[in-house]
């Protein structure tokens, strides 16, 4: 028996690094973990994929959606809406297969509330200063759009202790590994392994004859 996957909400200010971690990891063992692809009414960009990167809807039916209670969270971001699927995730999990959300935490709260028992991981640099380098050094913003960001990582890193995990980023390889250690010790929990090895316990607990 197949035991059932852990959803993960994955959190963090831009610049910590979260993709680039999600990324790392995922290239471990990507048969049975993957991230959650979101609906969004946005136009998909050159290269994008429905199905693949995002699922591509119009406005009606992501509102339609959300009338059902079909999203386990959304939101609207600059006129467009963005939000994660309950069903999907929910066939996902039962398959085995551990989801990653990569959202906010507006986002985890509301998952959170309809799915309580999905492990939080919050991604910290590992200062102000740190963080204000890496996002100057992607050279992609202006200075008024990075600070913009730093102003807005205060806010965001305001709410770490809502999480059940958090990793302080400072040597890629080691918060590497601490995720890994995250998804290795849920793997190992009382509920996952009494799924996984069933009928080994039944016969391990069997009376001799």
């Amino acid at each position: 028996m197949s035991a059932q996957g852990t959803l993960y909400i994955i959190s963090a200010p831009s610049g910590a690094g979260k993709s680039s971690l999600l990324s790392a990891l995922l290239q471990d063992k990507p048969q049975d973990m993957q991230i959650s692809v979101s609906h969004t009414t946005r136009d998909p960009r050159p290269g994008e994929e429905n199905g693949v990167h995002y699922h591509f809807v119009n406005q009606e039916n992501f509102k339609a959606l959300i009338a059902e209670g079909q999203f386990v969270e959304w939101a609207e971001v600059f006129g467009n809406y963005y939000g994660t699927s309950k069903a999907v995730i929910e066939n996902t999990l039962k398959q085995g297969i551990d989801v990653f959300l990569d959202i906010d935490w507006q986002g985890a709260q509301q998952v959170k509330e309809l799915m309580p028992d999905a492990v939080g991981i919050f991604i910290l640099p590992p200062s102000k200063s740190e963080l204000e380098r890496r996002l100057t050094g992607r050279d992609q913003d202006s200075a008024e759009v990075i600070a913009g960001r730093m102003a807005q990582a205060v806010s965001e890193i305001s709410h770490y202790n809502e999480y059940d995990y958090v990793i302080v980023n400072d040597d890629f390889d080691m918060a590497l590994a601490d995720l890994r250690g995250i998804v290795r010790a849920q793997r190992l929990t009382l509920t996952s392994q009494t799924h996984r090895h069933n009928d080994m316990l039944k016969g391990l607990l069997a009376e001799s004859l």
